[in-house]
């Protein structure tokens, strides 16, 4: 199913962990498809748009049992299909990707982070816009 004109719902729900666990990563509840559409629409549309190139969606919605599995955030926002994190190939890309997503578009939060090597532009927008705090902020993650 078609979120924008380069986003799909499968994509969003992609996970090699739930593929790895036999996890359904699959959303049951109309209003996380919206949340992720509204996602879609409201952040990683535009982005892809004005870098004119495919942006990578690491991890999207999960389920329970996968965020339970990835050691996800008990109220994480994933969960309801409200964030994605990001693919870069470096802090300079995710600072850049950063500041344009922060100067043009409604978001909730984002989180430059990173593990060992891996690194990935966490980002989140609700679709009440005055409940989107518009906060960036960089963390390191051992």
């Amino acid at each position: 199913m078609k979120l924008t004109r380069n986003f799909t719902l499968e994509e969003l729900c992609r996970s090699t962990t739930a593929e790895r666990m036999g996890i359904r990563n699959i959303p049951t509840d109309e209003a996380v498809v919206e949340n992720l559409r509204n996602l879609c629409f409201e952040v990683l549309q535009p982005l892809r748009d004005h870098i004119g190139a495919a942006v990578t969606v690491n991890s999207g919605y999960r389920c329970q049992e996968l965020n339970k599995a990835v050691g996800g955030a008990q109220r994480s926002q994933h969960l309801r299909g409200e964030a994605a994190d990001l693919h870069i190939d470096s802090l300079r890309q995710g600072r850049q990707w950063a500041e344009w997503i922060e100067d043009n578009c409604r978001f909730d939060q984002m989180l430059l982070e990173r593990s060992g090597k891996a690194m990935w532009l966490h980002v989140s927008c609700k679709r009440i816009a005055s409940a989107n705090r518009q906060v960036f902020s960089r963390i390191n993650v051992v």
